[in-house]
């Protein structure tokens, strides 16, 4: 499994730090919606799904959390804390986030609108799902 974690340029003086990311320059595609998730209770573990189509790329802009990536053949697991660092998340990936700091701000970029069909939130289907598009590439 292929990990991609981008570093973005900071720019900064005695004021303090700035990062601006740009579709297509610093983020590798179109970005269509923004959200962020932040005050995750202690022990709670988030995600839980795949997607078939959407491609995302993960900045903790403050604390930390970690994130289990699975293909459906290996896992990993990679540590956000820095907030100039980004993961990107592909589609056919299994996505769990977990292990939150109590001030941790997640910040997911996404390429596209928010589609419940998109989702797939059972890994059994996830793996289904991956069988069928790996018979349809043979």
């Amino acid at each position: 499994m292929q990990i991609v974690k981008y570093v973005f340029s900071q720019h900064g003086d005695d004021r303090g730090q700035l990062i601006a990311l740009e579709e297509y320059k610093d983020i590798p595609f179109e970005i269509k919606r923004v959200y962020y998730m932040y005050d995750t209770k202690e022990g709670v573990r988030r995600g839980f799904h795949a997607h078939k189509n959407l491609q995302q790329i993960l900045v903790c802009v403050h604390g930390s959390c970690d994130i289990l990536l699975d293909n459906g053949k290996e896992k990993k697991i990679i540590s956000l804390e820095k907030p100039y660092e980004g993961l990107y998340v592909p589609n056919d990936m299994w996505r769990e986030m977990y292990h939150f700091s109590e001030d941790a701000v997640l910040l997911v970029l996404a390429s596209d609108i928010y589609r419940e069909e998109d989702y797939i939130r059972d890994y059994d289907k996830f793996l289904e799902f991956l069988n069928e598009r790996e018979e349809g590439k043979r």
